[in-house]
């Protein structure tokens, strides 16, 4: 590889395609290229703002409404509101990634071939 040459592992490091400095600015401009890191921007930013407003919702309800989070889930129980709160906080993480890494799989790999077959391999 010169010392020029680039390789574009950035949004994928399963994918390798060599190009020399000449073709970087063209995949850069290339439509497909830009659609697929604006596609891969926006949702991340929007998984990432729903999970943060729920880790944060759940912080502000342990810090302003503690009676509410101590409540018993049932009369003899041990387990509270706030654990199951907090359980379905993790929970919801978990699922925020599943629902990523099949977007990802999905409509990301899609494009990343489109891109690879526009300039090659």
């Amino acid at each position: 590889m010169s010392t020029n040459a680039v390789r574009l592992e950035a949004l994928d490091p399963r994918v390798s395609v060599r190009v020399d400095g000449s073709n970087y600015q063209s995949i850069l401009r290339s439509p497909k290229f830009q659609e697929l890191v604006r596609s891969r921007s926006s949702f991340g930013w929007m998984l990432t703002v729903i999970m943060l407003v729920i880790y944060y919702g759940f912080i502000l309800l342990v810090a302003f409404d503690k009676p509410l989070l101590a409540q018993k889930i049932g009369s003899g129980e041990t387990t509270s509101v706030g654990i199951l709160v907090g359980l379905g906080v993790i929970v919801t993480a978990f699922l925020l990634t599943l629902i990523y890494v099949v977007w990802a799989n999905g409509r990301y790999d899609e494009l990343m071939r489109d891109v690879q077959a526009e300039f090659g391999r």
